[in-house]
């Protein structure tokens, strides 16, 4: 469920628009104003298996009842927002071979929404979309250039400069969990299988929590493994809390990792802002430990950077949660079809 405020119709500022943001087993809908506050939201099973055109009609379907709760009609709508996994073709609007998504590869998923809309469609890959809704309404509201990593099964991340999305001509601006971080020719690799030493190897849930039962099963003792039946991101950040040494020393090496990234994506795009989102912040400020995780990542970054650099670079939390991602797809179906600024 959103935790955004729910504004009535009466109270909002038109134009309006729907930000859909596409999950491996769900997909968040919500009507968003131009000034980024929510009319409504509902949250729908993906049913990956059914295909992408069944997603998306069902998606549809969604915002349409949303629509009739509020008393209006899809007219009202100006565009749709959609983000995805990725790989994606954005110019085209194509869907290339997200992984965990095996039934809709090589898909035209912009022209299927719109044909089934009959709206305009602005496309993005999902970590984007977040990103894009933490520049709008998050922790980059008051910046113009910022960088996004989202810590999850693997790492994604976007790149806004001087208040614009980049896309780059692959559409793969943005991919900041496959920077190198460890050159080593036996380094770990990272979710999709393919690249070694990739930061995603280090400081994604998936990599940690692997690394974590590794060392389990080497005899290093830990309580990580009778928390859950499964070792998993949270039970690392339980034994944590409980100040098991594993739990910390994992964290802390995660924290290592991410500062080398991000001391690279600094020293090559100064954005003086990197936000840290995603599922894997390990509590994030409300939490002595995520406190510490983010301690960690500043103070690894200053030790490779220059003064004047660090001084002048912010490291801090995503603020939306879990909402960034339909928020930054409405956001950007406004930033594309909404009204356009004055000079």
């Amino acid at each position: 469920m959103t935790k955004q405020a729910i504004v009535a119709v009466a109270k909002a500022e038109r134009p309006f628009f729907a930000g859909f943001d596409v999950g491996g087993t769900t997909i968040k809908i919500g009507l968003v104003d131009s000034i980024g506050q929510t009319l409504a939201f509902v949250e729908i099973p993906t049913k990956e298996p059914d295909g992408p055109t069944a997603a998306m009609q069902s998606s549809v379907a969604a915002m349409d009842g949303l629509l009739a709760n509020l008393g209006l009609k899809r007219d009202d709508i100006v565009a749709i927002g959609l983000g995805t996994p990725g790989p994606q073709d954005i110019p085209t609007g194509m869907l290339i071979q997200p992984p965990n998504h095996p039934h809709w590869h090589n898909f035209p998923i912009v022209g299927c929404l719109n044909e089934i809309s009959g709206l305009p469609v602005a496309y993005a890959n999902d970590a984007n979309a977040a990103s894009w809704g933490e520049f709008w309404l998050g922790s980059g509201r008051e910046h113009h250039n910022m960088v996004m990593l989202t810590l999850g099964t693997g790492v994604g991340g976007g790149i806004i400069m001087d208040d614009r999305m980049l896309v780059g001509a692959n559409s793969s601006c943005g991919e900041c969990g496959h920077i190198i971080v460890d050159g080593r020719p036996n380094a770990r690799l990272c979710v999709w299988g393919g690249g070694r030493g990739h930061l995603e190897a280090y400081a994604s849930a998936s990599s940690v929590t692997e690394i974590a039962g590794e060392r389990i099963a080497a005899g290093q003792e830990s309580i990580i493994s009778d928390l859950d039946d499964e070792i998993t991101g949270k039970s690392i950040y339980e034994a944590a809390k409980l100040d098991d040494p594993l739990a910390l020393t994992l964290i802390d090496e995660t924290a290592d990792y991410l500062a080398i990234g991000i001391t690279s994506i600094v020293h090559t795009l100064d954005p003086g802002l990197v936000v840290i989102g995603g599922a894997m912040t390990f509590g994030g400020h409300n939490c002595s430990v995520g406190r510490r995780f983010l301690q960690h990542i500043r103070a690894g970054m200053r030790q490779r950077t220059f003064p004047n650099i660090a001084d002048g670079t912010d490291i801090k939390f995503a603020a939306l949660g879990g909402d960034a991602g339909y928020l930054g797809a409405a956001g950007l179906a406004l930033d594309k079809f909404g009204p356009r600024k004055s000079a």
